[in-house]
């Protein structure tokens, strides 16, 4: 098998590759890693340097204060962008001088390293000694983090200022690189191959003579034999090729009978394939192409009849193999995927045409489409809240009274939280459907749930002049199950009140206990939904009225999210009778729920 000049070839090239790639991949990652401890330590430099000093001359007045700690933090907050401080992999930590002990600092003091580190122990000797111009700024490639300690001395109080980088960035940066140094190391060995077989093509040329001997062979003409000049691969094959023409014969009718087996396959393929003549006269049309057009194909149909109106004829013809003609075509209910190309040249050409039904593929982008268009509903009217709070606090320059800006800031917080929850939610719809998504079970007063929900929505319907009253939620218990799931169901309820609920308008929340349930229920005197609809109405994509529900940024899926959740509880939810406009909707709940098979109150 070496003996190959191919092989040979491929092998060199693959050890080739392989070995400049891992030298590559260590030069990387060292000088990665050298270049993050050399950038963090010309960070520090740049602020607590020699040339630094009238920084840290302030930080030592600083310190000569009673609240010093503090007010070098201050300091430090200033200057954490050019220390390279991100509040995740690097912090700084103010230390007592002496003790060593955490004053305050960008993070907790969980995030200290447990032992001290020789940089952190240098400084503490250096606050020991009052030597205000040792530092601990040792630099240890090998070791997990990197620090620096630098003790600040003002009056009667010895600070340390501890910088501290767990190199997470150097580890996930180095984690990319070998990822893409062997994606490339793949991709380079196989260029290799095919730079071997084209090096091999080039450079044995007899195997070139051999060929254009084999072609006239395949062409019929047998009147002379191949010589046989070597015995290496060459000769072997130029031997097997003169014996070629002894089994000519057998070999005609092997094709004869794989023409056959081709005949068989078109007549039975699921892909439509329909043949013209140069003329435009119908050769061939499989079952398939006739079951996909949904019409009668005689055997006199012309091009014209059939596909005249998707691309004509005589441009066909005039393409350039391998160049084709691709195109739709509307037949029925069906889409079909269309491909036209021509065949051989002169009389003996004509035109083939492959069919492909894309009626499945056409629906599944809607129902894309549909998606994308759901996660932008769900996510309105939680940014809807969170932006009108956040003007009203810019536009009242200061005059709203701190408790209630502060109050403000909460549900902006809280409504932020949401978005991230109902894009989990989304992304886990799939995994309620498979019944694999896990609920986070806790105990909670469902009465505040409902009272959360109202206060995040009440400014919405401030917005459309509505009246939002809520009653019934002051002395209802405590119930099992995933608060933050049932509240985005709750807050879809009652979204869709406040948007299908022309303004002016009235809502009404009233809620519930019973022995073993809890309920609530959304009333409004909306437009209401027709009867018709209502069985569809927790349908996936449903819509009663799709052009006013995406005027309001519905897309039918935020019911069928609901109702998943709800089920998950072992609950109902559903449209109850209701008198005159409007519609309302009850939330049916139990106290407790089953987990392991046993139940939890």
């Amino acid at each position: 098998m070496f003996r190959s000049l191919h092989m040979k070839l491929s092998l060199i090239l693959l050890l080739l590759i392989t070995s400049l790639m891992a030298v590559v991949g260590s030069f990387l990652t060292i000088s990665v890693s050298s270049f993050f401890t050399d950038t963090f330590y010309e960070q520090i430099n740049s602020v607590f340097g020699v040339d630094q000093g009238e920084f840290v001359s302030s930080l030592r007045g600083e310190a000569a204060q009673e609240d010093g700690a503090v007010r070098i933090k201050d300091l430090l907050e200033i200057t954490a962008g050019k220390l390279g401080i991100d509040y995740r992999t690097r912090n700084y930590f103010i230390l007592d001088g002496e003790t060593g002990a955490y004053l305050t600092g960008s993070a907790d003091e969980s995030a200290l390293p447990r032992e001290q580190s020789p940089n952190l122990l240098t400084a503490r000797n250096a606050v020991l000694r009052g030597d205000e111009t040792a530092v601990g700024d040792t630099s240890d490639i090998t070791a997990d983090y990197m620090d620096v300690a630098i003790p600040i001395f003002g009056g009667g109080n010895a600070f340390i200022i501890y910088v501290l980088d767990t190199r997470d960035t150097v580890s996930g940066l180095n984690g990319q690189l070998f990822l893409i140094i062997m994606q490339a190391l793949v991709i380079g060995l196989v260029i290799s191959i095919l730079l071997s077989f084209l090096l091999s093509k080039t450079m044995v040329g007899p195997l070139e003579k051999l060929t254009a001997g084999a072609e006239k062979m395949a062409a019929g003409n047998f009147g002379s034999a191949l010589p046989v000049e070597s015995t290496d691969e060459i000769g072997i094959l130029t031997g097997t090729f003169n014996e070629m023409a002894g089994v000519l014969q057998a070999t005609l009718a092997a094709i004869e009978s794989e023409r056959n087996k081709l005949d068989t396959l078109f007549l039975h393929m699921t892909d439509g394939v329909v043949a013209f003549d140069h003329k435009g006269t119908l050769m061939h049309c499989n079952p398939a192409a006739k079951t996909m057009l949904q019409r009668a194909v005689e055997a006199d149909c012309t091009y014209d009849e059939l596909f005249g109106g998707v691309y004509p004829f005589q441009d066909i013809l005039a393409l350039q193999r391998p160049n084709y003609a691709e195109s739709e075509l509307l037949a029925g209910d069906r889409t079909l995927e269309v491909f036209l190309a021509p065949f051989s040249d002169g009389e003996r050409g004509g035109v083939l045409i492959v069919l492909h039904d894309v009626t499945e593929q056409h629906r599944n982008e809607e129902r894309r489409k549909e998606f994308v268009a759901n996660v932008s509903h769900e996510l309105r009217t939680p940014l809807t809240n969170v932006r009108s709070y956040a003007e009203t606090l810019r536009d009242a320059e200061g005059d709203i009274p701190l408790t209630t800006a502060n109050s403000f800031l909460d549900i902006i917080i809280t409504e932020t939280d949401r978005m991230t929850h109902i894009v989990q939610d989304l992304l886990t719809l799939s995994r309620l459907d498979r019944g694999d998504a896990e609920l986070t079970l806790s105990r909670f007063p469902f009465g505040e749930a409902i009272d959360s929900v109202a206060r995040s929505s009440a400014l919405s319907a401030r917005q459309h002049g509505h009246t939002l009253t809520c009653n019934g939620t002051e002395h209802l218990p405590l119930i099992v199950g995933d608060r933050s799931r049932l509240e985005q169901v709750m807050m879809n309820i009652l979204g869709n009140a406040i948007k299908y609920t022309p303004d002016e308008g009235h809502i009404r929340i009233t809620a519930g206990a019973m022995e073993d349930a809890v309920w609530m229920e959304v009333w409004d005197d909306g437009i209401g939904i027709p009867e018709k609809d209502r069985e569809h109405i927790f349908d996936r994509f449903y819509r009663v009225d799709k052009a006013r529900s995406r005027e309001s940024g519905g897309t039918g899926l935020g019911l069928s999210i609901a109702q998943e959740i709800v089920l998950r509880h072992h609950g109902t939810i559903a449209i109850v009778p209701h008198e005159g406009p409007g519609t309302t909707v009850r939330l049916v709940l139990p106290i407790g729920q089953e987990r392991g098979g046993q139940l939890i109150q």
